[in-house]
Parts: C-alpha cells; structure tokens; sequence
C-alpha cells in the first residue's frame, strides 16, 4: 500500500468503505451535486436491531489500497455506486458495460453494487440488469437518499452473514490464513500442521472477526476479540498484525469513549451506542471484570467458544491513558516492517487526533515527529503538499501554532519546487498567507504600533520577502509595493544598513510600475490588506502649529477706554479634568489664523536611513476648514538628528481648522500619516479658530524712527519713532494711515493720549492734537 489516508481517525475503523464514481459523460458539478447527496447518509440504523451501520465515501480509491481489506476491513471497498446520465434507452448497454467493468476492479471485495441513471422517464421494458436504479432528472429524485439507506441494509446483511460465518467455524475445520500481499511470498514452504502456524491463523481470524464485529456495530464483541487477538498473536511474534490486533482494540476503546469521534468532522455521529448501554448479555462473577459479550461468538479451536471460559484474561475497554501506551505499541509493531510504512503513519495520525481530545500535546508531537521521519515511496510534488499541509493543520490541533506554521510554508514551497513544470503560485501565496499568525505576524500595521514586536523577526522578514516574490510571480505589482512597504515600516528597527538600501531600491523599481497607495487591497481569499502609511520614514517627533507673523496678528479692536471689545461668558468651575490624550491633541490654541493668510506647522522630523532621504512631497491634512496644503519637497541627510520641516497652507473658509496629520510621498509610495497613529508625539495642540479675512493698516509718520523702544512695550504691534521739543515748542507732524490688504476698511477711530506725563498735574495738557480734516 503507498498512498496514505491523512484525513484518517480511529473511529473510521467502524465504517463500511462505499466508492462513488461516474461512468459515461456526465458533469462535474451534476456528479458532484449527487455525490454530496449520496454521501449525506452517512449512518444507517439497521432493521430489528438497535445497531447502526457507519459509513465512508470516496470518489476515488486506489486499487493498492484494497488489498489490505483482510489486514483491516475498514480499508476494503464493498460497496460500489456509479452514476451516469442517460438521454435514450439504447444509450444504456454501453453504460452496463462499464459498470460491470467497474465492478470488476473492486470485485475481490465487494458486497453488492448499484447503478443511478439519471434522465430517462421511465424503465426500458427490457431491462433485466440488476441493481440499476432509474431518475427522471437531477431535479426530479427526491428518492436518491432512500434507496442509499436500502443499499446499506444490503449490505449489513452480507457484513453479518460473513461475521456469523467466520465465528461459526466448526472445531475440525482447518482456519484459513490471512495475509497482506507483501506477505504472501513468506509463507511459500511452511508447515501448515505446525502448532505455529496454526496458531498464527488464529490470531489473524481472531483479529478479522473483531474487525467485522466493529464494523457489525457490536463494539464490545469486537474488544473480546481484539483482546484474545493480541494474545495468541504475541505468542507467536506476528508483529505486523499484532500491531493491528492492538490498533483495533484502540478503535474500539476510543469509539466507547469518545462517541462524537475524534475526527472533528462536521455532521457528529450519534452518540449512544447500543451494544454497550443494553445491559443485554452482560455476565456477572464474583471477583471478576464485568464484560459486554455476545454469548456463543468465540471457539476452542481460537474461533468458536463460550466467551464466559475468557473473562478471566479479555479485558474490558482500556482506559484513555491505555489507548495512548497500546497506540505506540501498535506503532512500534509496524515499524518492524517497511511495507506497513502507510499503516504506521496513518496510525499516528489516529493517535494525534485523540491526544489532541485528551489536551495533551506534547505526547501529540512526540507521535507527529514520527510521522516526518516514516519513509514511503518516492512522493509525488501533489502527495508532499498534501503530506505537509495535514502536518501543519495537526500542529494547529494540538496548539503548535508555530510549528504548524512551519509546516505550511514548507508545503508552500512545495507548490513552486524547481521540478514543476507548471508552478503554483498562487496557491504558494494563499498558504503563505495563512502561515501568518503562526508567525504572530499580521498584515496590519496598527497592530505594531501598539508596543513590544511579537515573534522572530527574521523569520517575519524572511516570509515578507517570500509574499513579495510570490506577488511577483503572481504578475500582481500592487501586492509587491504593500507587502514591500509593510515590510520596511514594520520591520525597519532589524534591517541592516545594507537591507534597508536594497528594500528601498526595490521599492522604487516596483513602484515604477505601480506606485503604491493608501487603498485596501481585497484578496480572492477574503483577506483585505490595510494601507500602509510610512510614519517611520521621515519620523516625527514633534507638531507645533506657528501664530501668524507679529504684523499679520489679528489684533481685537479697543475702544478708547482701552477696554477689548470682547463678549463675556459665564466661567463654571469644575473639579473634572480630563487628561484624555485625543483631547489634549485636539486642544484649543490662544491665538488666531487669519483667512486667506499663509499659515505655518513646524514638524520636527529626523531620516532614520542610512542614506538621503527624499520626500518628494510633503503636505498637511486637515479638518473643519477648506484648506489649501501648499506641500514641500525635503531632501533629509543620512541619519540626521532632529530636523525642522515647516509645512504650509491657506485656509480659503472660516471656523476650526484641526490638523490632522501629514501626507508624504516616499519611494513612490503615498502617505497619509495620522497623528493619532503617531507614538511618542509632541504637540501644543492642532486646532486652531480661523476668523475671517482682516484689512491691514500700515501706519508711517514724517518723523525720524527711535533708536530705541519705549518702556513699557506693550504686546501692540508698535512704531516707535522720535522727536525733541523745548517746553512751549510746536511742531508739525504728519501720520499717514494706510489700508495695504484686500478688505475694505470701513470705519476709522483714531485717538491720542499721554501715557507717561511727567509735568505738574496742575499743568497736565494734551501733547499731541490731531487734526482730521484731511
């Protein structure tokens, strides 16, 4: 046998193996609708008993395979259903032939057969095949899962005339001898009368009958058989069949305790079990085990004796712990023979799939180990991804998160070996991208922002640079620039000097063709692949919005009291304050924009690359106001220590503008950096009141300018110029007023007081009149 069931599980060991293949011309999709309707019945309950038959489909079974039935009979094809289409009666010898020769392929094994032929209206009157059955249509057969459930009780009967035959030999008969085919050439020119050989035929007997007795629904018969077998087996060192005298006694044990199976399967098995809840057969000796048997199924001559003479020595169902110690004993059993390769693998397989139940996993590994190491025939590239891929999903059963990993990128690998002539690569991708969680490595780089990196980075890397490869591959260029630039903003604190350069230069190479942008990429698999916005390159560590320039400054209009013009609003005090980091970004500043003016944001960036850093445009983003972001250009030196960036813009509308973040144009790649996404940030706040657009009065006078400032200067904006007079000297002075802006002015105060008057108060007088006339 050379092709192993990976989906294999100790429960299959009570099922029936039925095959279900289409001749003629049909559908796939039409065969595949019947087949999934067909093998919906998946467990029968037979007539007048309370057992029930299980049942297990394939489309395809290798013929290799079959000859091991005797071995274990779970591994035997015994029943066979073909479908076909059919348009004219006289279509139907040819698809009769067939069928007779698909028969005939399984015919050492089979127990009975049925042919579903589908679109003809009614049966020929000249049909005599038997074992057809005739459907007007896939639509018209509502009667498909019913004549299912019949063919299986055809069936169970034969299943139990063969048990009850092989249970009933007489004490004079001679037992025939049961072997694998590999066997068969080791027995050529031994003594059939010897006490050993003799003995070896019942031991296998032995072990057959409690293979139809599982399968027969008659679980504890079947462990009073498997018991004995082991026995009389051991007795005579048959390994290879001791090895399955044991594996079948594990079956049955797991089957008792754990009905739902081991499987994980969807559509769980029923979970009483008959035969061991009737209390039906059940004996009782003082000083004895309590055993469920059949009476009259076992003997003197190893087959057919009253089971009460063996209590003594068959046990009862082993316990979990005993599955597990039975199981590598089975295994080790095999192992003694490179024939039962597949045998011993699937049978750790089986193992896996209970400890994976029991919660033990590192037992579970010790038995996936095995399963790298067993040697089979040279595999197929198809049979290694398979073998590969069902390593990792049991890895992930038993919690190996980053084992199971490792397989699957192995099996990914195994898509695009160099001995395929039409590599996979697509299906390289898929599994690769499933191997990421393995790796603790998500496709979102928020999830990094968020503290300590998790996992081996160069393992991380590594499977970064294998998605981008297969992408290429793929001829998918916008999956090579997001994984590439996921790969440089996450990974950018374990690339070496030299691999930042060369990720960089790939990055523009790739971007060349595609340049890289900030929409989510949908995958076919269901998997959408966020933006990647390259806050590390530059990085920045602080955000200061700038007030206008002095002479720009909105200033609030005094009336001649000196008293702001500004409306009062009641102050409430409250003992809450709230240090909600979002708030304190988002915080008020205390001075103005002005519309139409051109306002400044000072960042503080440094280039942590070991070479010039070129941002080829550098802008702001902004909320609440029409903003219009006039970006720069930078040009950053390798490595440099903290840099001011100032980022400009015109708010074209009134009200509160919030500066949100920046957009940065890096390797082809557009960013939208938000600050909230920014770590270890600085700011003063970034919303700030727009008022509307101000007309600008330019003040001048025919005096010469101060040399120095008064005292006290005042926060105005101010000119100060000079002049010298005696007491009682006049002069002329001429204050020109201009309006430089754009907004009309409308109204003009102008008033003159004495600040600091130093003369007598008696003598107080104005020092400076003014004359509007003009």
């Amino acid at each position: 046998m050379s092709v192993p069931d990976y989906m294999q599980c100790a429960e299959d060991h009570q099922t029936l193996l039925v095959v279900v293949q289409y001749i003629g011309v049909l559908k796939s999709e039409n065969f595949f609708n019947i087949y999934k309707r067909i093998s919906s019945v998946s467990q029968v309950n037979v007539n007048n008993s309370q057992r029930a038959l299980y049942i297990r489909y394939r489309h395809q079974y290798p013929v290799e395979n079959n000859d091991w039935g005797d071995f274990q009979t779970h591994r035997k094809v015994v029943g066979l259903i073909c479908v076909a289409e059919c348009g004219f009666p006289t279509e139907l010898s040819p698809l009769f032939r067939k069928f007779d020769q698909n028969k005939e392929v399984y015919s050492s094994t089979l127990y009975d057969s049925r042919l579903f032929v589908f679109g003809l209206k009614e049966m020929p009157p000249d049909h005599s095949h038997t074992g057809v059955v005739f459907f007007p249509s896939y639509e018209d057969c509502e009667s498909v899962e019913k004549w299912v459930e019949d063919f299986f009780q055809s069936l169970f009967f034969v299943l139990e005339s063969k048990r009850l035959d092989r249970t009933s030999e007489k004490s004079g008969e001679k037992i025939p001898l049961l072997y694998v085919p590999f066997e068969k050439k080791d027995f050529v020119g031994l003594d059939p009368d010897s006490r050993h050989y003799k003995k070896r035929c019942q031991g296998r007997m032995r072990k057959h009958v409690g293979d139809l007795s599982l399968q027969a629904g008659m679980l504890q018969d079947a462990l009073v058989h498997y018991h004995m077998a082991v026995e009389l087996l051991r007795a005579v060192n048959d390994f290879v069949w001791l090895g399955a005298a044991l594996e079948g006694l594990c079956s049955a044990s797991v089957i008792h305790h754990y009905p739902t199976g081991t499987g994980g399967k969807s559509g769980a098995r029923r979970t009483q079990n008959p035969t061991l809840s009737a209390d039906s057969g059940k004996r009782h000796r003082p000083g004895a085990q309590e055993v469920l048997i059949d009476p009259g199924a076992l003997s003197t001559n190893g087959i057919n004796m009253d089971a009460s003479t063996e209590i003594g020595r068959a046990k009862n169902c082993l316990s979990p712990e005993d599955i597990i110690e039975k199981y590598k004993e089975a295994i080790s059993y095999y192992g003694k023979s490179k024939a039962a390769g597949v045998i011993e693998l699937e049978a750790c397989v089986k193992a896996v799939r209970v400890l994976a139940i029991q919660k033990k996993s590192m037992e579970a590994s010790e038995f996936l180990q095995n399963v790298v190491y067993i040697n089979l025939r040279q595999l197929s590239e198809e049979e290694k991804i398979q073998r590969y891929s069902v390593l990792s999903e049991l890895y992930e059963l038993i919690g190996f998160h980053r084992k199971s990993a490792f397989f699957k990128r192995v099996a990914a690998m195994q898509c695009v070996a160099p001995t395929i002539p039409e590599p996979g690569w697509k299906a390289c991708y898929k599994l690769l991208l499933e191997t990421l969680p393995g790796y603790s490595l998500s496709l979102d780089p928020k999830d990094f922002s968020k503290g300590a990196h998790r996992g081996w980075a160069a393992v991380q890397m590594r499977l970064l640079h294998e998605l981008v490869y297969a992408s290429r591959r793929m001829g998918n260029p916008a999956l090579c620039v997001r994984h590439l630039s996921f790969l440089l903003q996450t990974m950018l604190d374990f690339l070496s000097d030299q691999e930042k350069k060369d990720v960089a230069q790939s990055l523009e190479s790739y971007t060349s063709k595609c340049a890289g942008t900030m929409e989510p990429i949908h995958l076919p698999e269901g998997l959408t692949l966020p933006p990647v916005p390259f806050t590390k390159l530059p990085i920045v560590r602080s955000v200061k919005l700038l007030n206008l320039p002095v002479i720009l400054r909105p200033q609030k209009v005094k009336n001649l009291l000196g008293q702001k013009l500004s409306t009062k609003s009641p102050f409430i005090y409250s003992p809450i304050i709230a240090h909600n980091r979002s708030e304190e970004k988002n915080k008020k500043i205390d001075f103005q924009w002005v519309q139409g003016d051109v306002c400044e944001v000072q960042l503080m960036v440094y280039n942590p690359m070991p070479f010039e850093l070129r941002v080829e445009t550098m802008g702001l983003l902004t909320s609440g106001v029409e903003f219009e972001s006039l970006p720069a250009a930078l040009s950053l030196p390798a490595e440099s220590g903290l840099y001011p960036v100032t980022l400009v813009g015109v708010p074209r509308t009134t009200g509160q503008i919030t500066v949100n973040g920046y957009h940065t144009s890096v390797f082809g790649v557009y960013s939208d950096c938000l600050l909230d996404n920014l770590p270890g940030l600085k700011n003063n706040g970034c919303t700030v009141d727009v008022i509307p657009a101000l007309p600008r009065l330019q003040i001048s006078t025919s005096l010469p300018r101060s040399a120095h400032s008064l005292q006290p200067s005042s926060d105005d904006v101010s000119t100060h110029v000079s002049v010298q007079l005696f007491n009682g000297e006049t002069q002329k002075l001429l204050i020109k007023l201009e309006n430089i802006g754009t907004e009309l002015l409308e109204t003009l105060e102008v008033s003159s007081k004495t600040v600091n008057n130093k003369v007598p108060s008696k003598a107080a007088f104005e020092i400076l009149s003014l004359d509007l006339e003009d």
